[in-house]
C-alpha cells in the first residue's frame, strides 16, 4: 500500500498539469465541451475505452480480469459562475472559476486511473471511474444514475473525495465523516406570487404581490424557529426575491426563490410541505395566489457504516492514523450543512464521501469553497489518487 502512496507521487507533475487545464478551462453544469474531451483524451492515453453516457459525463472501467464485485470512484468536474480573482499563472480564461474544488477532484481521479491501469492485473473485480457535470446544480449526478453509472457492471460501492480550503487541518489530512447523513439534502424552490397591478396612489385597487411576498419571506422563518426540533439542523434560505420595475407602480406579479436544508429525511418532507401550505395561505390571506414548484430535489449523502468500517482501516494502513481524521476535527458536530449531489448513488448503493484537507489558514490558504480568491496546495494531489486507487484495490480484496 505505500508502494502505491510512492507510485502515486511519482505521478504528482502529472496530476498537477491534468488539474491546471482543467482550472484554466472552467467550464458549467452540464455542457463541459473542452474538460470532458480532455478527460477523455487523458484516459484512451492509459489504455481505457472511457464512454459518455450522458451529456458531458463520461465513464471508464479499470480490471475486470478477475471476478468479484464492482466499486465506483466519483470525481466532478463543472465550475462556478465566478470571475477569478487570484493571479495564478494558470487563472481561469473563461469567465467560470473552479472555485469549489472540481479541478482538483477531476485530477486526482485521473492520477488514480494511471495507477488502476498500472495495478489493472491485479484488481479483484472492476473499478467503474465516473466523472460527473453539474454537482454545483444537483443534477449531473442524478443525471448519471438515470443514464445508468449503477449498472453494467452493477455497483456494490461508492466512494468519493472532496478538497477543502480554509478549513482547521493540515493540508493532505484525509478526513472520513462518521457514518449516518453527512451533508443536508438540498431541494430549492420557486414561488410564484400572482396578484393584481395598478397604480401606487391607489392600492385599494389593486393585491400588491410584494406585500405577500414579504409575509411570505418573514412566515417561513417561522417554520425554523417554532416547528422543528431545537436539537435538529434544519435551514430555510431566500436568495431571490423580485418584482417591480417602477417606485408609483404595484406590479401584477413576483417571485421568491429558496432552498431548504436538513439531515432528518422526517424534517426535509415536513418543510417542503409546509412552505407549499404557508404560500399559499399567506397568498390566500392577502386575495393573491401563490403557486411552489421544487425545481431541484438532492438527497442527502449518507456514509454507510459497513463501508465506513472498511474504509477507515484501509486509509489508516495507507496515510497512518494521525493522518486521518473524523469531520468533527474541521467542522463543530462534523456534519456539513451544504449540499452534495453524490447523495443521489449513496441512496442508491453502500457509499462514503471523504474530504482531503487542500491547505489551512496558517498554511497561507484563508479562502473557503465558492470565494474568488480560493486555492489549494497542489503539494497534496497525488494523496488524493493514492486514497483513490487504494481504496478500491484494498475493497475489493475485502469483498
Amino acid at each position: 500500500m505505500t508502494n502505491i502512496l510512492e507510485e502515486a507521487k511519482s505521478l504528482q507533475n502529472s496530476i498537477v498539469k491534468d488539474r491546471r487545464y482543467i482550472h484554466q478551462n472552467a467550464e458549467l453544469g452540464m455542457d463541459l465541451p473542452v474538460t470532458t474531451a480532455y478527460v477523455i483524451e487523458r484516459l484512451k492515453s492509459m489504455g481505457y475505452e472511457p464512454e459518455v453516457i450522458t451529456n458531458s459525463a463520461v465513464v471508464a472501467l479499470a480490471g475486470g480480469k478477475k471476478e468479484g464485485k464492482t466499486i465506483l470512484l466519483r470525481a466532478d468536474m463543472d465550475a462556478l459562475p465566478i470571475v477569478e480573482e487570484n493571479g495564478l499563472e494558470f487563472k481561469s480564461i473563461t469567465k467560470n472559476m473552479h472555485a469549489c474544488g472540481h479541478d482538483t477532484h477531476a485530477a486526482m481521479l485521473l492520477g488514480a486511473a494511471q495507477i488502476l491501469k498500472n495495478h489493472e492485473d491485479e484488481i479483484e473485480g472492476t473499478v467503474k471511474l465516473m466523472f460527473q457535470p453539474a454537482e454545483e446544480q444537483l443534477s449531473g449526478a442524478k443525471a448519471m444514475v438515470e443514464a445508468g453509472v449503477l449498472e453494467n457492471p452493477k455497483v456494490d460501492a461508492a466512494v468519493m473525495i472532496h478538497i477543502f480550503s480554509g478549513m482547521p487541518v493540515p493540508a493532505g489530512t484525509l478526513i472520513i465523516p462518521n457514518p449516518g447523513y453527512f451533508t443536508s439534502s438540498g431541494d430549492m424552490f420557486h414561488i410564484d406570487i400572482k396578484g393584481k397591478g395598478g397604480h401606487g396612489a391607489m392600492p385599494q385597487d389593486c393585491v400588491d404581490p410584494l406585500n405577500v411576498m414579504a409575509h411570505i419571506h418573514t412566515a417561513l422563518q417561522e417554520v425554523i424557529a417554532r416547528e422543528i426540533a431545537p436539537s435538529n439542523t434544519a435551514v430555510i434560505t431566500i436568495g431571490q426575491m423580485h418584482g417591480g420595475n417602477a417606485s408609483n407602480i404595484i406590479p401584477d406579479t413576483a417571485f421568491i426563490e429558496g432552498s431548504i436544508r436538513a439531515f432528518s429525511s422526517n424534517d426535509r418532507e415536513f418543510m417542503k410541505t409546509r412552505v407549499v401550505e404557508i404560500a399559499k395561505g399567506v397568498a390566500s390571506t392577502f386575495r393573491a395566489e401563490a403557486t411552489v414548484e421544487y425545481r431541484i430535489k438532492c438527497p442527502s449523502v449518507y456514509n454507510d457504516p459497513e463501508l465506513y468500517k472498511k474504509v477507515v482501516e484501509i486509509n489508516n494502513q495507507l496515510l497512518g492514523e494521525d493522518n486521518t481524521l473524523g469531520f468533527e476535527k474541521a467542522f463543530p458536530g462534523g456534519k456539513m450543512t451544504g449540499s452534495e449531489d453524490f447523495g443521489y448513488v449513496s441512496e442508491k448503493v453502500p457509499s462514503v464521501m471523504m474530504a482531503l484537507g487542500g491547505g489551512s489558514p496558517e498554511q497561507g490558504f484563508p479562502y473557503p469553497q465558492h470565494h474568488p480568491k480560493v486555492d489549494f496546495s497542489e503539494d497534496v494531489f497525488y494523496i488524493g489518487s493514492a486514497v483513490y486507487a487504494n481504496t478500491a484495490i484494498e475493497w475489493l480484496k475485502m469483498s
